[in-house]
């Protein structure tokens, strides 16, 4: 046993490798998916047999905390099956490179700069410098919530279930919700609970801290006042406060009549439906309505807050909150007439311009690409695959139907897309691409745009 910790210890080095930190995240990634594909294929694991591609279908979508799955995890999975979801979601949600440190760290061994590099480029923050204490910061918060997530759903869940049932209902739904995962042990989602005070405040608090990003959280720990918190944490908090009262203003005006959604509901199960699917769909895909009945600027508005995502360095995909309020900040200078961009008094240096500008047109050139596959492969309407890819790009996990009659070649497309929303656009195209320093500047050319 020791001798094989040594090897695995001495493998996450790299010192046998030449790979580029990005391309050993995705490898890692890669790695636990096979496994969980592996542990899912078990008899143990399912009620009835599943297909290999099913298996390696659900092991994807778990280790990339999507949520997209062909069929109902409550009824088609084992306590096994369950257990192995959950610690799929867990690695994905926090971070394989976060878990492999951390035993690091309890086996007594000294992190390698390498291994610190790993951790800056899997966490996503500018240094080196205290990458092994934001570690150890996470996984501490991260169980000391998750904990206080089963504490409050086990108020709703122990009286229905019992206590050995509903201390694990709680634990897995807590998992999912501060993950991002989307997945539930309950037909149709969390539907049955759609207007429980309990269980839609500890899932959406459980959400929100999941996705407004670790480091944020570390700062708002460090300090109350907002003016001393950084231009990013400053960023992020605005910009989930303004995107989370638009999404829920909107659902619940559109979808008020609707009688697929809200419009069968009474005035206080209205407020909670449209206030759970309002902040939900953009980072952990949970519902408490089922979204193929929602009107079409509803499924708009969806795909848009999907596509957006949550914070780095949290455990959603998307391309990312603060990258989508950097381009709405680029555009008001430009019409503006101004040369820098300049955000609650602090300019934003332009490569990250450029690296929000690259972040957002790489995710939409591979957003297409796998809706025009799609539309090849399958024969739905095209708004069910735009929102089954956009779903999947943004590991949101909420479906309008696509996920259970999606083809082989489908599975694969979406696999493939929640693979890359999970690691990130740049991550990935860093890991297939050598990066250069050229100091060789040429003359200025004139392209006409616009």
């Amino acid at each position: 046993m020791m001798q094989s910790t040594k090897k695995i210890l001495s493998a996450l080095d790299l010192k046998p490798f030449r790979f580029s930190p990005p391309l050993f995240l995705s490898i890692l990634l890669f790695i636990i998916i096979v496994i969980g594909t592996l542990l899912l294929k078990l008899p143990i694991s399912t009620v009835h047999p599943i297909s290999w591609l099913d298996a390696l279908f659900l092991s994807t979508s778990a280790s990339t905390v999507t949520g997209l799955s062909p069929f109902e995890t409550g009824q088609t999975f084992t306590f096994f099956g369950q257990i192995v979801l959950m610690l799929l979601i867990q690695v994905g949600g926090i971070g394989v490179m976060a878990f492999a440190v951390f035993f690091v760290i309890l086996l007594g061994k000294k992190v390698s700069i390498r291994q610190r590099q790993l951790m800056q480029e899997a966490l996503n923050v500018p240094s080196i410098g205290g990458v092994i204490r934001l570690v150890s910061w996470i996984l501490i918060f991260s169980f000391v919530i998750e904990l206080i997530g089963t504490f409050f759903l086990a108020f709703r869940f122990v009286p229905e279930f019992g206590w050995g049932k509903g201390l694990y209902y709680g634990l897995f739904h807590s998992i999912s919700g501060f993950n991002q995962a989307g997945f539930s042990l309950f037909p149709g989602s969390m539907s049955q609970y759609i207007g429980d005070p309990i269980v839609n405040l500890t899932m959406i608090m459980m959400i929100t801290l999941g996705g407004i990003g670790f480091t944020v959280l570390a700062e708002l720990l460090s300090t109350h006042r907002y003016h001393k918190l950084s231009l990013h944490a400053q960023v992020m908090i605005t910009g989930t406060l303004i995107i989370n009262v638009i999404g829920v203003l909107a659902i619940f005006i559109i979808e008020y009549a609707n009688p697929h959604t809200l419009g069968p509901l009474s005035i206080g199960n209205k407020f909670w439906a449209a206030f759970f699917q309002g902040i939900s769909p953009r980072t952990a895909g949970l519902t408490t309505i089922d979204p193929a009945g929602l009107s079409q600027a509803s499924l708009l508005l969806t795909m848009l807050m999907m596509f957006i995502g949550a914070g780095s360095t949290s455990t959603s995909g998307g391309i990312k909150l603060t990258t989508f309020m950097i381009i709405i900040a680029q555009v008001f200078t430009f019409l503006k007439g101004r040369r820098e961009v300049v955000i609650n008094k602090r300019t934003v240096n332009h490569q990250v311009i450029v690296r929000a500008v690259s972040i957002i047109s790489i995710s939409v050139i591979v957003v297409l690409l796998a809706v025009f596959l799609l539309c090849l492969s399958e024969n739905q309407p095209f708004v069910v695959i735009l929102f089954e890819v956009i779903s999947a790009f943004g590991t949101a996990g909420e479906s309008i139907g696509a996920t259970a009659h999606l083809s082989a070649f489908g599975k694969i497309v979406i696999m493939c897309v929640m693979f890359f929303g999970k690691v990130g656009p740049l991550t990935l195209a860093f890991s297939v691409t050598k990066r250069s320093h050229v100091d060789i500047r040429y003359p200025d050319g004139e392209i006409y745009t616009g």
